[in-house]
């Protein structure tokens, strides 16, 4: 397919990824307050999961961390901000699918029947993580965040700064955990093998704890919780690698 005409498919498939989670965020802005309270649930999970803070006077302070907004405009604005993240996920299987149709020249032909099942997988993977880091990380990261806590400290968070840190997690996990599928791709691209991942592990290991510490918020607890599971991924992706590797008359010359 000649450049031009690239451009012209990744506009199409982009403008149609587009309007999908355009939709799906429209839809949502109806349920945004709905949506508001369940991203706030780990953190209130979190708030409950705080022990008691004991003052100078031997009495108790209950735990005073709360979510708040700094401006007029910014209760309503998060909930387009909500909207639209809300949007992205509801609209991931068409975007996966746009995505799986645009490099679809990559694949074979009968390969390409396939691009359903890549495009359910990819939605799959990318929920899977999307989920672990919503039931698990958020809640415990924030449980150790705000174990910081004192007498004379409390967490009066920006819903603001909330969400930007609640996006970045939810949408790094869901990403990374697509390490499998990128994996199948690039082993039918004849771009990747088993034994290369094998023989660069400990480069990936170290590799995988540096991605962690620089797209997580500073703590060891989410570094840790993104770090084990792509190390986890990583072997999976051997195995996916070494199943996909192309059978001999697939890769042999046609003739």
């Amino acid at each position: 397919m000649p450049f031009l005409e690239h451009l012209e498919e990744l506009r199409w498939r982009l403008f149609k990824s587009i309007v999908a989670i355009g939709l799906a965020a429209l839809i949502s802005f109806f349920f945004s307050d709905y949506i508001l309270r369940v991203i706030q649930r780990p953190f209130e999970q979190a708030v409950a999961m705080q022990p008691e803070v004991i003052g100078e006077d031997g009495a108790t302070i209950a735990p005073r961390s709360q979510l708040i907004f700094l401006s007029p405009t910014e209760g309503f604005m998060i909930r387009i901000k909500l909207s639209l993240l809300a949007g992205l996920l509801l609209a991931s299987p068409i975007v996966f699918y746009q995505f799986w149709k645009f490099v679809s020249p990559g694949l074979l032909e009968k390969e390409r029947k396939f691009i359903p099942r890549l495009a359910f997988a990819s939605t799959v993977f990318f929920l899977l993580g999307a989920s672990f880091c919503y039931f698990f990380v958020i809640r415990f990261g924030l449980n150790f965040l705000l174990g910081f806590q004192s007498e004379t400290l409390a967490a009066v968070i920006d819903i603001k700064e909330y969400f930007g840190f609640f996006t970045l997690l939810i949408l790094m996990f869901g990403i990374v955990f697509e390490m499998p599928i990128v994996a199948y791709f690039l082993t039918r691209l004849g771009l990747l093998t088993p034994e290369f991942m094998r023989d660069k592990r400990q480069y990936a290991i170290v590799g995988i704890f540096v991605l962690a510490a620089i797209i997580t918020p500073p703590d060891i607890f989410t570094q840790m919780a993104l770090a084990l599971p792509l190390l986890i991924l990583y072997e999976i992706s051997i195995w996916v690698c070494k199943a996909s590797l192309p059978s001999p008359r697939e890769a042999s010359p046609q003739t």
